[in-house]
Formats: structure tokens, sequence, C-alpha cells
């Protein structure tokens, strides 16, 4: 029988602290702005995004407004859906969210969702950053970058009351 090894790459406290540094990161960028979209990739993205959007309450006056991104991971191209209207993110300032950048698929075909419609800003957001990249797509904001090889899988869980990172 073969065990695979964990490697924790954040702990608990890390992730809370990257958190609250990439939450610090979206305010400065978006200092004028009223509202920012917090657009999470579901099902983690969403979840980061919600912690997010906690944090930024608590820092800023800006009003963050959680959405949550539908894409199908192993087929991109079908049809993405958000839980806000296309008009609810008109001409706003808006932050795509995943928790990990593997090869860039889901987020560029996330960001090509959002470009269907006038955006005043558009940026995006991960916990974990890898560079296996084989879409031209980058994270603005990131908790960690990782070296990575292509074998190895980057776990995050972000429920429950301990959150981690961590690589097998």
């Amino acid at each position: 029988m073969k065990t695979t090894e964990k490697n924790t790459i954040l702990n608990h406290d890390e992730i809370v602290h990257k958190i609250r540094r990439i939450a610090y990161q979206i305010y400065e960028n978006n200092v004028d702005e009223a509202e920012v979209v917090l657009a999470g990739i579901d099902s983690n993205g969403y979840l980061l995004a919600k912690k997010l959007k906690t944090v930024l309450s608590k820092i800023s006056t800006i009003n963050p407004v959680l959405c949550r991104v539908i894409i199908d991971k192993k087929n991109p191209l079908n049809p993405i859906s958000t839980s806000l209207a296309t008009s609810e993110y008109t001409n706003k300032s808006v932050v795509l969210i995943d928790d990990v950048l593997n090869s860039g698929t889901t987020l560029i075909y996330g960001v090509k969702h959002f470009l269907n419609v006038p955006l005043k800003q558009f940026k995006t957001a991960v916990l974990v950053n890898r560079n296996h990249k084989k879409y031209p797509v980058k994270a603005d904001f990131k908790g960690i970058s990782l070296s990575t090889s292509l074998h190895e899988h980057v776990d995050v869980v972000l429920e429950g009351k301990v959150f981690e990172a961590s690589l097998d």
C-alpha cells in the first residue's frame, strides 16, 4: 500500500495572515471605490472570497459584494454562471478569487467571462500561486508562490476551525 506524505505549506495562522494581507492589498487598490465585487470561483475560491469580505469590511469603508462564480473545471468552455446579474458588476471594480493558481485554465476562463462587460478595474487573487502556467494569466494578489513539480498537488482547507494548505 502506497502512502502519500503531506507537507504543510501554510498553517492556520499563516493563512489568516495571508488573507488579511490580501484584503489590505485589495483595499489599497480600491481606496477610492465605494464598492468592490469579490468574485470567488466555486468552491474554495468562494470560501476565500467570503473570508476576504469579512476582513475588508473590518479594515475599510468599502462595501465588498460577494459573487459566486461557477466554472466547470473539467470543461471550462461550458457556460459560466455567477450569483450576480451582469448589471451588478458592470462598471465596477472586480477581483476574481481562487484558492490555487495551477495551470491558469480556471482563472483565464473566469477572466474571459468578466470581459464580456465593461469593468472599472479587474484584478485576480489567489492564496497559493504555482509556477506551472499554460496560459498568460497572473495573480495580482497572492498569499504565497511555490515552485513545485507537475506531479504534486496543493490541497487547501478553508472550512472548519483550522485552515491548512498542504502539498502531496
